[in-house]
């Protein structure tokens, strides 16, 4: 992200709504407090502690590719009926035809050979 995003504003305002910013902090050339984060990684990987904000960042992006392969692949981006519940049931059927895919995926379904 930009590091402008790294402002009190904004995590104050995230944390106000009850969110958690996943938001890589920016040391703005404040050599002490980069040397401290760094202490802190190096312990943290000493007694092998995983970052909270990593897990929070690998789940955001799962659930963005998630997003990305219903709107690419499944037909999410253009929907060409009116009407909410219309709209709702082809993402539906998208969703599901995403699920079905995974779960092939997983199972590594191959066909009978030829």
């Amino acid at each position: 992200m930009d590091a402008a995003y790294d402002a009190e504003i904004i995590h104050h305002h995230s944390q106000t709504l009850g969110h958690v910013a996943v938001i890589d902090p920016n040391y703005r050339a404040d050599r002490a407090l980069k040397d401290q984060w760094a202490a802190e990684v190096k312990r943290r990987k000493l007694i092998n502690m995983p970052d909270f904000d990593d897990i929070i960042y690998d789940f955001r992006t799962m659930a963005e590719r998630v997003n990305a392969r219903l709107k690419d692949e499944f037909g999410g981006r253009f929907v060409r009926v009116r009407g909410a519940v219309k709209v709702k049931c082809h993402l539906m059927f998208g969703s599901l035809a995403l699920t079905a895919d995974q779960l092939i995926r997983l199972f590594k379904y191959d066909p009978a050979p030829a």
